[in-house]
C-alpha cells in the first residue's frame, strides 16, 4: 500500500505527473494483508540501505492509521502488478489530496499545487471527500478547509507557481 506523496504513481500509466509530485524520496508504505511485516524491510529497503544508495529512493514504512482518509477509500485504490508479481495499491490522488491537507506540510501544499494545476486534482471532488473524513480533531479539519479554499482561490486566479 502506497500511501504518500508517490501513491501519484499509480496514474503514471494514464496521465503524466508534474515533476514537483515525483521530488519524493521516500515511498511511504505498508504491507496491506500485515501491515507491521514492513517494519521487517527497513534494514533491507529503508533509507540508507543499500536499496536506497542505489537507486536514490528508498521505502519509508508506515503505519496503516498514519494517514486521515475519507470513507470509501480502499475502493478507490489503484492496483498495478508489477514484473515481480507484487500487487501494489497506490491511494486515489484525490484522497491522497485529503491526507496532506490534513497533514498541512510546506511540501505537501506544493504537491497538491502542483497536482491542482495539471488537472490531476480536483477541488469539487477534494471538498466531498472532506466530508466523508473523519479528522484528528476541529483543530486539524479547519485548518485543512482554510487550506482547501486557499488553493481554490490560488487556481481561479490562475494558479501558477
Amino acid at each position: 500500500m502506497i500511501v504518500g506523496s508517490l501513491a501519484i504513481l499509480g496514474i503514471l500509466r494514464q496521465r503524466t505527473i508534474p515533476e514537483r509530485m515525483l521530488l519524493s524520496r521516500d515511498v511511504d508504505c505498508y504491507t496491506r494483508d500485515d501491515p507491521d511485516r514492513i517494519f521487517e524491510l527497513q534494514d533491507e529497503l529503508g533509507e540508507g540501505s543499500a536499496f536506497d544508495q542505489a537507486h536514490g529512493y528508498f521505502l519509508d514504512p508506515v503505519s496503516p492509521n498514519l494517514p486521515t482518509l475519507p470513507d470509501g477509500w480502499e475502493q478507490r485504490l489503484l492496483e498495478i502488478v508489477l514484473p515481480t508479481g507484487v500487487h501494489a495499491h497506490f491511494l486515489d490522488p484525490n484522497d491522497a489530496a485529503v491526507s496532506k491537507y490534513a497533514r498541512g506540510d510546506v511540501r505537501d501544499r506544493e504537491w497538491l499545487r502542483a497536482g491542482l494545476a495539471a488537472g490531476l486534482l480536483s477541488i469539487p471532488v477534494i471538498d466531498s471527500r472532506f466530508r466523508q473524513t473523519t479528522f484528528f480533531d476541529v483543530v486539524e479539519s479547519r485548518h485543512a478547509r482554510t487550506q482547501l479554499e486557499a488553493d481554490e482561490a490560488w487556481l481561479a486566479e490562475g494558479g501558477s507557481a
